[in-house]
Parts: structure tokens; C-alpha cells; sequence
């Protein structure tokens, strides 16, 4: 499906009916990496509509050179929701990258934005991070993938096995190609929102924040620190995960996700 925001043709996909999800991807990717691990959960928790956008630049969404920064990006989302939300409530999701603006979203939009969770978010700044390291090394590469691709896999996931490997080939792998790596850069080097998105005040719709004791790539000490904006948050630290989290450990993601939203439904009824 395809939304015109400021002139910008926004990609999304879009599933189910019901209180409405914006989920984020990171950077690098485009929708169906987030799609491909949070339909399998939402297949199983009825009364939710999920919009997957492509961000500019990621997938079919272009860059156009209007947007120079994230603050841009911002906007774009902010239009997107006006235009395919309204002023319904809403819950937003992110992971890495997406899970930065997911945080924008709700700062700007706290009374619409009813539920928020960030799964391995990075920030403004990157603290202290592990080193990569492959806890798990079982799959065969042999043939699968090109030197690039190989690569990236390698460097994303510590776990590594035929299982995560399939999930890199079908949710991972196909948005390389579509990346406009000119406009990211374009857009990224004005990485820093102007508003941070923990500033004003506390946010008090029920929040979920994963992080990977792995990750190489957000830490798990950085995303603690947001703990004291966000009352309501559950925190959990997952070991046997990397940046790659919600592949490398779908069944506590599942558990997670569904525990946060039955707390969603529980707060708006209050």
C-alpha cells in the first residue's frame, strides 16, 4: 500500500483490524524484517491492525532530497500516522533505528500513543558495547550467500544457525539491493533529533524494552538508562542475542510482545 505525505510516496504493508500498530524497522532493512518476526505473534492476538512502513531510503519508500535529517523522518511518520491512523489511538513498536523514532513518535503523540515497545533501541549516542561474539556457530554457509551478504550475516547474528540463517535469507537479505545508501548517509550525518525524546514529561502508557546481552550494536546498558522516562516499562536483558534479537530469541520476543499488549488493552480500560 502506498500513503502520499508531503509529497513522498510512503511504502507500507499492512495486516488485520483493530487498534492500530506502527512498527519500525532499523536501518539497512525495510519492513519485512520487523513484519516477518511480529505477524507470527500478532496471528495469535486478534483485535490489532499492523502498518509496516518502509522509511526513506529502505525499501520502496524514497529519500527524496526535502529530507535531510531525522527530524524529516519524523514529520514523514507523524503525516503517515495523521493520514492512515487519524486520531486513534495507537500503540508504536521499533527495533534498533525504528525503535528511535518509535520514541520520537510517542514523545510528540503521548495521549494518542497508548503502547510503546523498543526492541534493541539506540539513540542519540551509543555507550559502552560488547564486543561481537558468535555464541552459536552450526550453520552452513556453503554456497548460501554472496561474499557481501555472508558478511552481513556474520556480523549481525551470534547466534548462527540454519534456523537464523533462513531467517536472514527471507526477512533480512532481499531489502540489501533496495537501500539508497547516498540518502541514509544524506540523512543520518543530522542523526540527532532536535527534540530528545525522553524530554518533557514522563510517558505513562505501558512500555516493553528488549535488549540483547549480546548486542553488539545498542548494548544493554544504554537502554536501561531510558527506564526512568517510561514507569510503566518492563525491562528484560535476553541472553543468547545479539542486535538481531528478535530472530535469534522468537519465543521470549512472542512470550514479551504478548504480555505487553494484554497490559495495553488492560490500561485503556481503566
Amino acid at each position: 500500500m502506498e500513503a502520499t505525505v508531503s509529497g513522498v510516496p510512503v511504502h507500507y504493508a499492512e495486516h488485520g483490524t483493530g487498534t492500530p500498530v506502527l512498527a519500525l524497522h532499523g536501518a539497512g532493512v525495510d519492513h519485512l524484517e520487523i513484519a516477518g518476526a511480529l505477524e507470527p505473534i500478532f496471528s495469535h492476538v486478534p483485535g490489532f491492525r499492523r502498518l509496516y512502513p518502509d522509511l526513506p531510503g529502505m525499501g520502496r519508500t524514497p529519500a527524496p532530497k526535502t529530507i535531510t535529517c531525522n527530524d524529516d523522518v519524523l514529520d514523514l511518520l507523524l503525516g503517515l500516522i495523521d493520514s492512515t491512523i487519524g486520531d486513534e489511538p495507537f500503540l508504536v513498536m521499533g527495533h534498533s533505528y525504528g525503535a528511535y523514532l518509535a520514541r520520537a513518535v510517542a514523545n510528540r503523540r503521548p495521549e494518542q500513543a497508548v503502547g510503546l515497545a523498543l526492541i534493541c533501541p539506540v539513540g542519540a549516542h551509543t555507550g559502552a558495547v560488547p564486543k561481537h561474539e558468535v555464541l552459536v556457530s552450526s550453520a552452513d554457509l556453503s554456497g548460501e550467500l554472496g561474499a557481501e551478504l555472508e558478511a552481513s550475516y556474520r556480523s549481525y547474528f551470534v547466534v548462527q544457525t540454519p534456523e537464523t540463517l533462513d531467517r536472514f535469507q527471507e526477512f533480512v537479505a532481499p531489502a540489501a539491493s533496495l537501500v539508497d545508501e547516498p540518502s541514509l548517509m544524506r540523512i543520518f550525518s543530522h542523526w540527532e533529533l532536535r527534540d530528545p525524546p525522553e524530554a518533557g514529561k514522563t510517558y505513562p502508557h505501558p512500555v516493553l524494552i528488549l535488549a540483547g546481552r549480546q548486542d553488539a550494536t545498542a548494548g544493554h546498558t544504554g537502554p536501561w538508562d531510558l527506564v526512568e522516562h517510561y514507569p510503566r516499562a518492563a525491562f528484560a536483558v535476553l541472553d543468547r542475542a545479539g542486535h538481531a534479537l528478535l530472530h535469534e530469541q522468537p519465543a521470549l520476543t512472542h512470550a514479551l510482545v504478548v504480555e505487553w499488549l494484554a497490559r495495553v488493552r488492560e490500561h485503556q480500560l481503566r
